[in-house]
């Protein structure tokens, strides 16, 4: 039995949707760390996350320049840098914004700053036991659901009704009403969006365990740590 799972972060930690491939079955909670899921029994073959993995020390990773180019404006936003490597050092963000200062002469931003914890949490893992590279690969839900909508991509925002209906409809056509059974249930400590990001994250899993996936760029560069920079999809 093959089981995939999909990630996304939320209040709480992690809202992670599981898919037994052949049974056609799914189910959903929500985790507090990366690592309970790995540790989840059954095992999952693919573990698909909104995360980013493997950093660059300055610059941009091509991966993320190559989502937002793919997406066009407005979805490119959704797309938040991943932060430097650098950065995974500060404990505030304003050593953070120190420390950016002093490698690309630049500050950081809001966002950026509010995901360096989730990412500092990954990296460490993922650096700790390389043999998860074959199993935890990030997952853009932006890109996935661009991929399931026939390559166009979607209008409105996630957070808004009207995004969440577009999301929801979408992912309907590829799952049926057990989409309709995971919002009415939904976990406490992540919202709808939330939810909805984690189906398609697990949509695209399940195309990396049957050999369906690419990645951008087509052949991911690695990080000074092994960890390759890519986005599946």
């Amino acid at each position: 039995m093959t089981i995939v799972c999909g990630a996304d972060g939320c209040r709480d930690g992690w809202v992670v949707v599981w898919h037994a491939t052949a049974e056609q079955r799914l189910w959903w909670e929500v985790r507090p760390t990366l690592t309970s899921t790995l540790e989840a029994r059954p095992t999952a073959e693919v573990i698909g996350i909104d995360s980013p993995i493997g950093l660059v020390d300055r610059g941009a990773r091509e991966c993320d320049l190559e989502a937002r180019r793919r997406l066009g404006f407005p979805r490119s936003s959704s797309v938040f840098p991943a932060p430097i490597r650098p950065l995974l050092d500060a404990d505030s963000y304003a050593a953070a914004s120190a420390i950016r200062q002093s490698v690309e002469g630049k500050s950081v931003s809001v966002q950026a700053w509010g995901i360096v914890a989730r990412v500092r949490a990954v990296d460490e893992l993922m650096r700790f036991d390389p043999g998860l590279s074959d199993v935890v690969r990030e997952i853009h839900p932006e890109l996935c659901f661009m991929q399931m909508n026939d390559g166009e991509p979607l209008v409105a925002g996630k957070r808004y009704p009207e995004g969440r209906r577009e999301r929801a409809d979408i992912l309907r056509r590829h799952f049926g009403a057990v989409v309709d059974e995971a919002l009415a249930s939904k976990p406490a400590g992540c919202g709808a969006d939330d939810l909805l990001d984690a189906f398609a994250v697990v949509w695209t899993a399940a195309r990396i365990a049957n050999g369906e996936a690419i990645t951008i760029p087509d052949s991911p560069p690695r990080d000074r740590f092994g960890l390759r920079m890519e986005m599946v999809i």
